[in-house]
């Protein structure tokens, strides 16, 4: 009973960042629950799925107000969902059964923490830059199918070792290739990408047997009602504070996690 309310309670802590910065989800989540003793492979098959239920409201609410791009959603997909089947299979089949690969787990995470911190940091500076710049990148937008593609590869790996990247990264990703595109039509798209690929990627750790449904039940039992209320606050706390202070906290943890390894029992 002790463990189910420390669900909730993680569950309504991680809900209520994700509702003051819009940033936080796996990021926070799963280094939470590993540093707490949750074995990293559970924690991270887990949160996926956590992952997916969370997203799916909001994809709903940016659908109806049409702030989602969907061919770019494709082309994400494109990369991410044979990559995420395609890392589930490798984990399952060719990865030895005795093997035990949470190191490789925990560097992955810390790689992708780091990265989600510094993106948090530079938002604003690389939203500023894509504007300025656009002309000296046309080289990339030329592209920007083919490059789209390949980040969903990318993606599509390390979110399902990881469960971190699909938000923010994938964000700071759009941005760079899409300089013109809407703040909310970014955030849209982004999240109509995570809701298909978190889903996909938990379901493979659904089939490697990492996902501990009674953790999940109290992750969103927790979170659903928080992330609510962080929404309804975030108009109060002035996001210039949180969002730094969350960085750092990303930065720390995902250091420990690429250097130190996230030491569950």
């Amino acid at each position: 009973m002790m463990d189910f309310l420390f669900y909730i309670l993680a569950g309504a802590g991680v809900g209520l960042a994700v509702g003051l910065t819009g940033v936080g989800g796996g990021s926070l989540m799963t280094p939470l629950l590993i540093l707490s003793g949750i074995p990293e492979k559970i924690a991270i098959g887990t949160d996926l799925l956590y992952a997916a239920v969370t997203k799916t409201g909001a994809m709903a609410t940016h659908k109806r107000q049409g702030t989602i791009r969907w061919q770019l959603v494709f082309w994400l997909a494109a990369g991410s969902i044979p990559a995420s089947i395609a890392t589930n299979y490798v984990l399952r089949y060719i990865v030895p059964p005795d093997m035990d690969y949470t190191s490789q787990l925990s560097q992955a995470l810390g790689f992708m923490l780091i990265l989600t911190a510094l993106v948090v940091f530079f938002r604003k500076r690389i939203q500023g830059e894509m504007d300025h710049q656009e002309l000296k990148i046309s080289w990339v937008h030329r592209n920007a199918n083919i490059i789209t593609l390949s980040s969903g590869v990318f993606l599509g790996v390390f979110v399902t070792l990881s469960s971190v990247g699909a938000g923010a990264f994938c964000a700071a990703l759009l941005m760079w290739l899409y300089p013109r595109l809407p703040a909310l039509h970014i955030v849209g798209t982004d999240v109509a990408h995570a809701v298909p690929l978190t889903l996909i990627a938990g379901l493979g750790h659904l089939w490697n047997s990492n996902v501990d449904f009674y953790l999940l039940a109290g992750l969103l039992l927790g979170s659903l009602p928080a992330v609510h209320f962080g929404s309804k606050a975030a108009a109060k706390v002035p996001n210039t504070i949180l969002q730094p202070v969350l960085a750092v906290l990303l930065l720390i943890i995902g250091i420990k996690f690429a250097v130190f390894g996230g030491g569950s029992h």
